[in-house]
């Protein structure tokens, strides 16, 4: 003869119940959490990416200009612009007049 047991299903405490529903909140508000950091993390490591290439752009153009000023500053190209256009000329050193404080 075989006995068959029957086993009851045990009752689960309403505080046990209580704890088991407030851990899966606790842990779908963490993965959640989790997620949203993670996007706001993505989203400043791309705006830090954008400024970083728009930092090297600008010291290629800051570069540039100042070859540019260089260009335009050079001693020749300042010397063959006063005498051309503006018809000056150095000074001889019969017209230099030395100025000291001694007087």
């Amino acid at each position: 003869m075989s006995q068959v047991h029957t086993r009851k299903a045990a009752k689960i405490a309403p505080w046990a119940l209580l704890a088991v529903v407030c851990v899966w909140i606790l842990v779908i508000a963490s993965a959640l959490g989790v997620v949203a950091s993670t996007q706001e993390v993505r989203r400043d490591v791309n705006q830090l990416e954008t400024l970083r290439r728009q930092a090297a752009q600008l010291q290629v153009e800051w570069g540039q200009y100042l070859l540019e000023e260089s260009t335009w500053a050079a001693y020749s190209r300042v010397e063959g612009i006063a005498t051309q256009e503006l018809n000056m000329l150095a000074p001889t050193s019969e017209r230099v007049v030395m100025v000291t404080g001694d007087e």
